[in-house]
């Protein structure tokens, strides 16, 4: 059965790119260009996998993060950051927040198949 996975990215040419990339790998793609449409969409779809950018104008990552894991429906739903942000107190908040993954941009192919395979057993 095919995996979706939703994508929330706010740079355009991020989001479909790396939307290409994972539908070519065989993944339905729901794209969001912010926090707020990415919590609705992923309300109405349920995902598979959230993959989410921290840094976005109004709702951030984290902010989707919080409310997804406060709904029933969409807290057991695996979640992982991309950002730029690269410094150590950065990754220990997403860690310590209990964000599932953290790949810091720009990532390769390979390191982003290889953190979704980990929570979707493709």
């Amino acid at each position: 059965m095919q995996k979706t996975i939703l994508l929330i990215e706010d740079n355009d040419d991020i989001r479909e790119n790396t939307a290409e990339l994972l539908g070519l790998e065989g993944f339905c793609i729901i794209a969001a260009d912010c926090g707020s449409s990415g919590l609705n969409l992923a309300e109405k779809h349920l995902p598979d996998l959230v993959i989410c950018d921290i840094v976005m104008p109004g709702m951030d990552g984290y902010e989707v993060f919080d409310a997804l894991k406060k709904n029933d429906r969409t807290r057991r739903i695996p979640f992982i950051f991309t950002t730029a942000k690269s410094e150590q107190t950065d990754k220990q908040k997403a860690a310590f927040h209990g964000i599932d993954s953290y790949l810091v941009k720009p990532f390769d192919e390979k390191e982003l198949m290889i953190c979704i395979e980990k929570y979707l057993h493709q």
